[in-house]
């Protein structure tokens, strides 16, 4: 195949986008692997800015198709044959695709409900929590093994969430871990069990409606999300003049008034989103 071939619009659903109850679910769905090429990152940039412009949506849920598989990372027939050029790019708006996941305003899980390695783990790190299903897969980045390294985002987030030599020595020596094992290092956030796929789906969306109004004010948690993903890249006192301008556009929001009246006259409050 040519670049050409690539780089053409897929006919083809890799992505499907569904919305209800405040909560977005974008899976990956190229079976049986889930394997993305530049066709699937397209489809998963327009799903991701999709949920971001619907002011209805208050948490996105990213997940794959099937039982056995979250993401397995790139295309590899498309990196065989495909020349530096293309790749360097299909790279950048990767990078590009998921900076803006994980700078979207509003809280992102990977529910992982099956194998999540290399760029799928990558893909998965751009989230702002994981949870597994109990037993359900593997996950690492083993692309020292192929004379390459993580280039979608794994080298930099991997050493941001577990530190920076243990990040190192789990890709120098392309370990993988169980979910089990992965939550016990701070990889995950948590496991759920289910029998199959559909049922840890659903356990995965009843978690994330706990962060749907009128339960929580979801304005504050994508500001907390915010404070948190974007403050840390600065200097510390440029993340508190970002944290002081986060808290000052939620002083304005409608939830706030509403979370303050609440506990003055002592009930639970009823946010709106807004």
């Amino acid at each position: 195949m040519s670049n050409r071939d690539w780089t053409q619009p897929s006919e083809d659903a890799l992505v499907t986008y569904r919305a209800e109850g405040g909560v977005a679910v974008i899976t990956l769905q190229d079976p049986p692997a889930n394997a993305y090429s530049y066709a699937m990152f397209r489809q998963l940039d327009d799903a991701i800015l999709r949920a971001r412009f619907d002011p209805e949506v208050h948490v996105l849920v990213l997940t794959g198709a099937g039982e056995k598989m979250f993401c397995a990372g790139a295309n590899i027939e498309m990196l065989k044959s495909v020349d530096p050029y293309f790749k360097y790019n299909f790279c950048l708006h990767a990078n590009e695709t998921l900076n803006r996941l994980e700078q979207t305003s509003k809280l992102v899980i990977a529910a992982l409900n099956g194998h999540c390695v290399g760029g799928g783990l990558e893909i998965a790190m751009a989230a702002d929590l994981r949870i597994a299903k109990a037993g359900g897969g593997k996950i690492g980045l083993p692309e020292v093994a192929l004379g390459v390294l993580p280039g979608t985002g794994g080298t930099q987030r991997l050493s941001r969430l577990v530190g920076k030599s243990k990040a190192i020595e789990w890709m120098i020596e392309g370990l993988s871990f169980t979910f089990e094992q992965a939550r016990d290092e701070g990889l995950v956030n948590k496991l759920i069990e289910a029998t199959d796929a559909a049922s840890f789906l659903a356990g995965v969306i009843d978690y994330a409606r706990r962060f749907v109004p009128p339960a929580r004010a979801s304005k504050a948690v994508g500001g907390i999300k915010r404070a948190v993903q974007s403050g840390l890249e600065m200097s510390f006192e440029s993340g508190l003049a970002l944290e002081r301008e986060l808290q000052q556009q939620l002083f304005q929001s409608e939830d706030a008034k509403e979370g303050f009246q609440a506990f003055l006259e002592k009930r639970p409050p009823a946010f709106r989103g807004r």
